[in-house]
């Protein structure tokens, strides 16, 4: 991936987080979304995602492999930590990537929302919740952009 398939990429993910409003940072590096979440991302942006994926908060809880109370809180707090700021990036970050492949955000959306044969009928938003789940998905979108399978 060259470095502007990378700034895209990036652009991406900060635009379904919210963009610059919600995160209040430049993103320019690998460095600058490691400090990001260290420090937690705002929760505003778990609305940001929800609300770009079309998914409720509940749904979004669980993908996020957070219990729904705890976001609930997070929101009231204003910020996630540095795990669940880690794992809204990280669903952001595949969702980005699905849209790159597709092209079009609606069908990356269907896809993600879509039963899945290569994972035994799962969709693929439901494998998010782990880091091999998502190294699973971002695998199988690589295998679609090169046309091995579709």
């Amino acid at each position: 991936m060259g470095t502007s398939a990378a700034a895209h990429s990036s652009e991406l993910v900060e635009a379904l987080l919210g963009g610059r409003r919600v995160l209040q940072v430049q993103l320019r590096t690998t460095q600058d979304w490691i400090s990001l979440i260290r420090q937690g991302i705002s929760s505003v942006a778990v609305d940001s995602l929800a609300k770009a994926l079309r998914i409720t908060q509940s749904e979004l809880a669980l993908t996020l492999g957070i219990p729904e109370r705890t976001l609930a809180r997070r929101k009231k707090e204003g910020t996630l930590n540095s795990e669940e700021s880690a794992k809204l990036v990280r669903i952001a970050r595949v969702i980005g990537r699905a849209e790159e492949v597709f092209e079009d955000i609606d069908v990356a959306l269907d896809w993600m929302k879509s039963g899945n044969a290569a994972l035994s009928g799962a969709t693929p938003l439901s494998m998010l919740d782990t880091d091999i789940g998502a190294e699973s998905v971002m695998d199988m979108l690589g295998r679609i952009e090169h046309g091995v399978f579709a």
